[in-house]
């Protein structure tokens, strides 16, 4: 994606370099890489991500803060993360605009280590989420070279974009009310028509990735929308279980198949229709 030299967003706070020193907190490695793909693109409210964060940070407790500088590869990747931030602000006015609606731009905070968030405190190992009761994004950068090393998607910065634009996709779903209605839904519902709707959710997100790529095309790169699909391929729930355990479960899956993920992302960006994204007429 080309983005040198365009606007950066203001609404992004960089927390980066600074680690907590003292009991380290658990859940690190292939298990912190693991969770991190499993409730991989927010949406999750804090009722969803603290359980997660409890099984990795265990019973750490925090000493010190311990700060660094940010390496010179660190620091141009930030500005690339608030160039793709700043992409969805414009995009997402526009489509606002076009629709009647008027659009509340979201924040982004970059963080290595761990972070307090309205849903709670989680580590990196969580991995890139949103939350809604703050309307913030969440992203540790780190985690695409893992994405890329140990669950095969290619490399390239589309794929952070991607992702910045499938959590800000569920900020969009926080603003129509989707996200509210969707955990209401659920409460009471075995857990397999619930997982149902958390994939429809995910899948959602996806398409409205997509549709933010279709407006933002004339800064993509010819490879740029097949990086997209590899991400999506390789956090597909059937993907990780594969790769996990050797099996599938089509009744645990709660952000979908790497087919579905895939699929409507290109209806997002071959529509650009936001009316065009209804994921739960989709999955039954």
């Amino acid at each position: 994606m080309k983005w040198e030299g365009r606007r950066e967003s203001k609404n992004v706070t960089d927390s980066r370099g600074k680690s907590t020193a003292g009991k380290t907190a658990l859940g690190g490695g292939l298990l912190g890489i693991i969770a991190t793909l499993l409730y991989l693109f927010g949406g999750e409210t804090g009722k969803q991500i603290a359980p997660v964060v409890e099984q990795l940070n265990g019973d750490a407790q925090t000493e010190q803060v311990e700060t660094r500088q940010l390496t010179a590869e660190e620091k141009q990747m930030g500005k690339m993360a608030k160039v793709m931030f700043a992409d969805t602000e414009d995009v997402w006015h526009q489509v606002f605009k076009e629709n009647n609606l008027e659009y509340r731009e979201p924040k982004m905070e970059l963080f290595d280590d761990r972070v307090n968030t309205k849903c709670g405190s989680a580590t990196a190992d969580v991995g890139p989420f949103y939350c809604p009761a703050d309307e913030t994004v969440y992203m540790d950068l780190r985690f695409f070279e893992e994405l890329h090393n140990r669950f095969g998607a290619e490399r390239g910065n589309f794929a952070i974009a991607y992702v910045i634009a499938h959590e800000v996709g569920h900020h969009v779903q926080n603003l129509l009310g989707t996200n509210a209605e969707v955990h209401k839904k659920q409460q009471g519902m075995s857990q397999k028509e619930a997982n149902k709707l958390s994939v429809a959710l995910e899948l959602q997100a996806d398409f409205y990735a997509g549709l933010w790529s279709r407006y933002s095309q004339e800064y993509l790169n010819p490879e740029d929308i097949d990086i997209a699909l590899s991400a999506a391929q390789a956090v597909g729930d059937d993907a990780i279980q594969k790769r996990v355990t050797g099996q599938v479960n089509p009744d645990s899956f709660t952000h979908g198949s790497s087919e579905q993920r895939k699929e409507w992302f290109m209806k997002g960006f071959n529509t650009a229709d936001l009316h065009q994204g209804n994921t739960f007429n989709y999955i039954k």
